[in-house]
Formats: C-alpha cells, sequence, structure tokens
C-alpha cells in the first residue's frame, strides 16, 4: 500500500468523535476518515451530471465548421447525389 500523510485541521468536537467512533467500531482513526472520504467521493460523483462529467471532452475534435449542426441536411443530400450520379455513370 502506498500511503502518505496528510494533516487536517478539525474541530475538537470532531475529533472526539472520531475518537469516540474509532474505539466503537474497533477500526483505526485513518480507517473511519478513508471510509468517510470514499463514501463522500461517491456521494460527489452521483450528485454530477453528464453535462459537467463529459465537459472535458466538448470541443476537443471539432471540426472547424462552424454550421455542422445546422447543415447536416444539406450534407447529406449532396451525398446521395453524389452517390447516384457515380451509380449513373457505371451504368452507362
Amino acid at each position: 500500500m502506498n500511503s502518505r500523510i496528510t494533516t487536517a485541521r478539525i474541530p475538537v468536537e470532531t475529533r472526539n468523535k472520531l475518537f469516540a467512533l474509532a474505539r466503537i467500531k474497533n477500526k483505526t482513526k485513518s480507517d473511519i476518515i478513508k471510509e468517510s472520504l470514499d463514501m463522500y467521493y461517491e456521494q460527489e460523483e452521483d450528485e454530477l451530471d453528464s453535462f459537467a462529467i463529459g465537459e472535458p471532452f466538448f470541443g476537443r475534435y471539432g471540426s472547424g465548421e462552424k454550421d455542422r449542426a445546422t447543415g447536416y441536411k444539406k450534407r447529406i443530400k449532396g451525398k446521395i447525389a453524389r452517390k447516384l450520379s457515380l451509380e449513373r455513370k457505371s451504368e452507362c
């Protein structure tokens, strides 16, 4: 296990609760803190919406075309027209 020491200042009341819980659960204070942080991270991940999760990737692989979303029908019609044109040429 690769561990590092991290120091945090907590109020005396919180510290006393941590000591009491560790004693009741028969666990180390470090184990209680690790479990608490893991539960906190899981809770935070559940609260993230799909936009926040995908935000780092938005625009990362852009085409550079400004009308890409609005001009898709025109592009598709052009592709179909070229395909039909090629098919007609090959029939001749």
